[in-house]
């Protein structure tokens, strides 16, 4: 049998259609609710004709319009693109160009800006460009709204679905340089549901909230266990830290994803205590590598709930599970069951416990490569391998410690010298919020390094000092 989603959101309207299950600002839509307008959509798209395997783009902040848009795009068969909003014209052109998209959902802003600068679309007919948000026409509707009026709530023609059917193609700058669409299948999408699920301990009672985009890959990793599960994902339209910590406390939110300039915000903010996030299971840190003084920071003031995933939207990931926290300090995790992982040198070899290398791993997640870019696909996927180009090392028991990205190792008087081992020394004092490390070319030394800082409100402290 098949693992394929189009038939995801009925699911749950059968059989649990009166649960709570999105929440938006003031809109709180019932699975039942969510199902009748993704259908409705999914039937407006299909009158339009958009069929199986086309790509449906979206350029939307978040609203429920573009979680609507998600999942009707993949109810009737057709492949997600979501795109940042805060593109340019000519950058959202020339990517709806590569994805060969025949409908996009966007702002009128951005259409306004397309306009303006005179760009096309040859694939995508102009009555498809899908507006919303502050595109009032003189009846006072969206030309969405129109678009989707009078369509029926029942359910669209489903077409036949395999598993390795594409799900999504999400632009991403990946390993290598410019932005290229990494393809996604269901049967990829399922196992972020079920194996994000089981590695976070979520359950169909689980309360789920995402304050950040949810256009880009990390999101995906809460958004896609909660879906599968039928738990309550509340979606907020922009990050306010104050906004997400009173959410937490009223809604009793269980589950949250953060990066790691939101968990700065969030320590820095007067409200974060343990008694406004009691009902908080997981803060997951995703994105970025966090310096391991606000881990330790966020752990004190709420113990046995922080988690940190590293991983690729190509699709390799390692979780530090909540459990291992303290035991392993500086670790981003180890790879969840049916993954595999390497560290090799310069000669493909594989390296011992300690000795930094290429991080390479595989598993049931990994995308089947760049949409039209066999060239790099062939590059980064390698027998059933995908080579990162992040430099790691693992300890005795496997676990892995991040040294940086390998296009970014600096070689100074013949030493290697890893950024992130001096970015972890330059935070840690008490003046500095984040600290990035960078080779310069030396007379001296071939290269050396430099350390942008960004210090703590009102903080007052020398160049020198910092040395």
């Amino acid at each position: 049998m098949p693992i394929t989603l189009e038939k995801l959101i009925e699911h749950h309207a059968r059989y649990k259609g009166d649960r709570l299950a999105v929440v938006f600002a003031d809109q709180c839509l019932t699975w039942g609710d969510f199902y009748a307008r993704v259908n409705q959509l999914a039937n407006a798209m299909q009158q339009r004709g958009i069929v199986k395997g086309d790509r449906v783009a979206t350029a939307l902040p978040n609203c429920i319009e573009l979680l609507t848009a998600y999942w009707a795009t993949v109810s009737i068969g057709a492949v997600l693109v979501p795109l940042s909003p805060l593109l340019n014209a000519g950058g959202l052109v020339r990517l709806l160009d590569n994805a060969d998209a025949s409908m996009i959902f966007l702002t009128g802003e951005l259409m306004r800006q397309i306009d303006a600068q005179g760009e096309q679309v040859d694939s995508i007919a102009a009555e498809n460009f899908i507006l919303t948000g502050d595109d009032k026409t003189p009846g006072n509707a969206t030309r969405y709204e129109k678009f989707i009026a009078g369509h029926s709530q029942a359910p669209p023609d489903y077409p036949p679905m395999g598993q390795e059917d594409l799900f999504n193609i999400v632009y991403s700058s990946g390993t290598t340089g410019l932005p290229k669409g990494i393809m996604h299948s269901h049967l990829v999408r399922s196992h972020y549901g079920s194996h994000m699920a089981a590695a976070f301990r979520m359950t169909p009672e689980s309360v789920v909230l995402h304050t950040g985009s949810i256009v880009f890959n990390g999101a995906f990793v809460t958004l896609m266990p909660c879906f599968l599960l039928g738990a309550r994902y509340i979606l907020h339209p922009v990050f306010d830290v104050e906004a997400m910590i009173e959410t937490v406390r009223t809604e009793k939110v269980t589950h949250i994803m953060m990066v790691p300039s939101q968990i700065i915000a969030l320590l820095q903010s007067p409200h974060f205590d343990s008694r406004n996030m009691q009902s908080l299971e997981m803060l997951l840190t995703i994105g970025a590598p966090l310096q391991q003084q606000y881990k330790e920071a966020v752990n004190a003031i709420i113990p046995g709930r922080f988690y940190e995933l590293y991983g690729l939207t190509e699709g390799f990931v390692t979780i530090l599970d909540r459990d291992d926290f303290d035991a392993r300090p500086g670790s981003v995790g180890c790879p969840p069951p049916g993954y595999e992982m390497r560290i090799v040198g310069d000669d493909g070899e594989d390296l011992g416990p300690g000795e930094v290398g290429e991080i390479v791993g595989k598993g049931p997640i990994l995308s089947s490569g760049y949409y039209r870019q066999p060239e790099l696909t062939a590059e980064a996927f390698r027998d059933g391998w995908l080579y990162s180009g992040d430099l790691g090392y693992v300890d005795e028991d496997g676990f892995l410690y991040l040294a940086g990205r390998k296009k970014e190792l600096i070689i100074s008087g013949g030493v290697n010298v890893y950024p992130r081992d001096i970015e972890e020394i330059a935070a840690a004092h008490e003046q500095v919020m984040e600290a990035a490390v960078f080779g310069i070319e030396s007379d001296k030394w071939g290269e050396t390094p430099v350390a942008a800082v960004v210090l703590q409100p009102a903080a007052e402290v020398s160049a020198e000092e910092l040395r």
